[in-house]
């Protein structure tokens, strides 16, 4: 199992924060499913059903979604997740197809509206940790582009480097691939997201991957707070 951890500076500088955590090993990730399909295709007409009617600023006042804009603000960003349900609800577009494991993830993001990344694990250094970011400090993200992290960000690192920003998302080193087996969800939150919310999107995740793959087993599967 791999070893987890938060630093102090973390939970000084973000009272408040959730992150969530979880690992799943013997995950088939190579082929696709119609069941996941289906849940896809399902969550979608449940947004759109759910949102009928919504404008920017009526997402904007749904409680977790104000709290990842709070956040946002301070950097000048806007919530990527908010703009992925906005063209679901009022554009009508669909989920993308990439691999079921991105894909279980995609779909529970939307309904929680919980930031979360994954990770093939076979590809992290060491111990993971979460931390802020410092000044000067750099990431390289998945399309190749180095990146200076804003200062404060909540961030993941291992032994090597900086593996995931809430405000620019992973490094190109350890995103889920289509052979990945070892698999790592990490759910960002900031103040004013529930534990109850974090823990729902761990749930659901778990869920959408049953579809596909049954026998995966979730090594680990918790909560740790600011």
């Amino acid at each position: 199992m791999l070893s987890f951890t938060a630093t102090e500076d973390w939970r000084m500088s973000l009272p408040g924060a959730v992150i969530g955590v979880l690992e799943l090993t013997g995950v088939v990730n190579d082929g696709s499913s119609s069941a996941l399909y289906d849940r896809k295709r399902a969550a979608e007409a449940h947004l759109r059903q759910r949102y009928h009617g919504f404008t920017r600023a009526d997402f904007l006042a749904l409680p977790v979604m104000a709290a990842y804009q709070r956040y946002y603000k301070r950097f000048d960003k806007t919530y990527h997740v908010q703009l992925q349900v906005e063209s679901i609800v009022l554009k009508g577009k669909n989920l993308p197809d990439v691999t079921p494991l991105v894909d279980a993830n995609f779909i529970a993001e939307v309904e929680t509206l919980v930031l979360t990344a994954g990770h093939d694990v076979q590809q992290l250094q060491g111990a993971v940790v979460i931390d802020v970011a410092r000044p000067g400090e750099q990431m390289t993200q998945m399309n190749g582009a180095t990146k200076a992290m804003g200062v404060g960000d909540m961030i993941m690192r291992d032994a090597n480097s900086i593996c995931c920003s809430i405000l620019f998302g992973q490094d190109n080193r350890s995103p889920i691939s289509p052979g990945t087996s070892h698999v790592l969800y990490v759910a960002y939150a900031p103040s004013g997201v529930p534990a109850e919310v974090v823990d729902a999107q761990l749930q659901s995740i778990v869920a959408n991957i049953r579809l596909f793959a049954p026998a995966a087993i979730v090594e680990q599967q918790r909560l740790i707070t600011a």
